[in-house]
């Protein structure tokens, strides 16, 4: 069946709440066993007990990503403890919005380190063992998800440094995709809007607040939304890639 990822395994970095907890969840609900990646090991360790209890399988791979070394360690642990890797969703990310005057240039350093190198290394690492998996397998397909944001697509006022990682991302998969595509790795691109997660806890407080009155009036969407959208993707008949995914809020407008 399509929708089934039995005899497969993923790799979610980022895991440790938000969009990666909640992808976890799903990818394993669809029967996938999962290596679940990120710094925070008590929360990844909470999360293994619920997918193990839910009768699925994970791995806690306790990881920096934006250190080459840790993501080559994850990816080689993945494959060691499960014999294989179908799937990675590359999801760890920060957001630091803010103007560019005056700005602390450390969290533009955290952002292109995270969202673009930490990234770059996960899939680089990754890549081999995507090709094989699509060689042969239960599927015959990989995928390859790049979790980017609907800033990879807009640049507004307040989001430039976090916008030109995104932007960069988009720019990086869609070179990628035309790369691997023949060989049936799928690379899809998803691009959130405003997802209720933790993800806007790390802007200083003033941008905070600036943040938050723009979506005061607006139902974000649930992590749950964005997983449910990137099982439909990985779950696709070889024959089909979902390669780029806009997802807003109903109510939000740009």
């Amino acid at each position: 069946m399509a929708d089934t990822l039995d005899g497969t395994v993923a790799l979610v970095t980022g895991a440790s709440s938000g969009i990666g907890e909640a992808t976890a969840i799903e990818l394993a609900r669809r029967g996938a066993k999962v290596a679940i990646a990120a710094r925070r090991q008590d929360r990844l360790t909470d999360l293994a007990a619920r997918i193990d209890e839910a009768g699925g399988e994970a791995l806690v791979l306790e990881t920096d990503v934006t250190v080459e070394a840790e993501a080559r360690a994850a990816v080689a642990s993945a494959v060691e403890h499960f014999g294989r890797l179908d799937t990675v969703v590359a999801n760890a990310g920060v957001m630091l919005l803010g103007p560019v005057v005056d700005a602390p240039a450390e969290e533009w350093e955290r952002m292109i380190d995270l969202n673009l190198k930490g990234l770059l290394h996960t899939t680089h690492a990754a890549l081999p063992h995507l090709l094989a998996a699509a060689d042969g397998g239960p599927r015959r397909v990989a995928d390859l998800v790049l979790v980017s944001s609907v800033a990879g697509r807009v640049a507004r006022n307040g989001n430039g440094v976090y916008s030109l990682t995104k932007h960069g991302v988009g720019a990086f998969g869609e070179s990628l995709r035309q790369e691997v595509t023949k060989r049936h790795v799928r690379v899809a691109l998803v691009e959130p809007g405003a997802v209720a997660t933790e993800l806007t806890d790390h802007l200083r407080d003033e941008v905070r607040e600036a943040s938050m009155s723009r979506f005061a009036d607006m139902e974000r969407m649930e992590a749950e939304d964005i997983a449910d959208a990137i099982g439909y993707i990985v779950t696709r008949p070889r024959r089909v890639a979902v390669n780029e995914l806009l997802i807003r809020p109903t109510e939000q407008e740009g």
